[in-house]
């Protein structure tokens, strides 16, 4: 790799954030951190930027604008806020490549603010391309960016088809763990607490991402966003469940070949590769050793039990924006279960009457997916 890249990271003090930053930390050769951004959490925020020094930071809530600038006056560091301060520094000059980690629809405009200025995105954000795949997609064909994605199961996929792009796929089989909830029935699950939930058995992730590994909604977000990243069609992608979470997910080319991307659950690796294309560079991440997992197992999701991966597949064959209602919903019985509002049960049951009471555009322009949003919100609010 010639020289440092330019690194924007949306959402630092996120899961993903944090462990892009531990990659950087570790690669000081490679990266020139110039963007941090954090929602609410200032503290964090505040000794990220002073042990990076990066050259902008954003606090989004205005009300904390104050302490972080105060916080950071004596380290020559701008530091700004509130929502159109994410559009605007995403733009910068010394930017090379922008990480989207915010949680949710929140990161679909400055996404694509960095794209208009022609940055290169490694995407950890899923709802972006979920909520307006279509318009992001069309947005980075004509600014000429790429897309790297940073899910471990988005990066396999990427990982096995590098140096395949002129042989088309047959197929893709997105792995999922199953959850801690793998095996259970409804009235199992009619009893599970909030707890339990965010005890992924695999993976250490947010609160919000790890209740939607639990209720497959999570993997449900990835069929939609693998359909926009790859170009695909609904018949052409598979989830099957893989406890192990080795193997993080299969490419079928047509001549019937396939390939698989393996390694240990750990979120840094893909994040590194994203940010280091199309080199890959020395890690001290853990090695996966077979011996140490003699049996790789395989097994058909339960879909009637977790309605979520019906819902997903169902919106990407209606289109529109029907994928917007679904994730606006999701995101607002997510909070309510997290704040035990809902059962875990509730949570499918008010994205799918969502989806029955919001009306579908077809051909939605970025004020219609906005729109959309919003009235999603809340219907869902109002089910709850």
């Amino acid at each position: 790799m010639k020289g440092k890249k330019g690194v924007a990271i949306l959402g630092s003090t996120g899961s993903i954030g944090t462990q892009a930053l531990e990659v950087i930390d570790t690669n000081p050769n490679d990266f020139d951190l110039q963007v941090i951004t954090a929602n609410k959490n200032a503290d964090l925020l505040i000794n990220q930027a002073i042990k990076f020094r990066p050259n902008n930071v954003v606090i989004v809530d205005e009300s904390l604008y104050n302490k972080v600038q105060d916080a950071l006056f004596q380290y020559d560091i701008h530091v700004y806020t509130g929502e159109e301060s994410l559009l605007d520094v995403v733009c910068g000059e010394d930017i090379d490549i922008v990480l989207t980690a915010m949680v949710g629809c929140a990161g679909l405009k400055p996404t694509l603010s960095a794209i208009k200025a022609k940055k290169n995105i490694a995407l950890a954000n899923k709802e972006t391309l979920v909520v307006a795949g279509e318009i992001i997609t069309k947005e980075a064909r004509n600014n000429g960016v790429n897309i790297y994605p940073v899910d471990s199961e988005h990066s396999a996929i990427f990982q096995c088809i590098v140096g395949e792009f002129h042989n088309k796929i047959e197929k893709i089989y997105l792995t999922a763990s199953g959850g801690p909830f793998r095996g259970f029935n409804k009235d199992d699950l009619s009893r599970v607490t909030t707890e339990q939930a965010l005890k992924h058995p695999n993976w250490e992730m947010g609160q919000k991402i790890t209740i939607d590994s639990a209720t497959l909604m999570n993997k449900g977000l990835e069929v939609i966003e693998a359909k926009w990243l790859f170009n695909l069609r609904p018949e052409q992608i598979e989830v099957i469940v893989h406890p192990q979470s080795i193997i993080h997910s299969i490419v079928q080319f047509e001549d019937g070949s396939m390939k698989a991307q393996l390694g240990l659950p750990d979120m840094k690796l893909p994040i590194q590769y994203a940010l280091t294309y199309p080199n890959r560079i020395k890690s001290n991440f853990e090695r996966f050793n077979f011996i140490d997992y003699p049996k790789l197992t395989f097994e058909r999701p339960d879909e009637k039990t977790f309605n979520n991966l019906k819902l997903a597949f169902d919106v990407l064959k209606t289109g529109g924006t029907s994928a917007c209602t679904l994730n606006a919903a999701n995101e607002v019985a997510v909070d309510a279960f997290l704040k035990k509002r809902i059962s875990f049960l509730d949570i499918s049951k008010i994205n799918s009457q969502t989806l029955e009471k919001v009306e579908i555009i077809k051909n939605p322009s970025l004020e219609d997916y906005i729109m959309i949003d919003k009235e999603s919100r809340k219907v869902a609010e109002e089910l709850i």
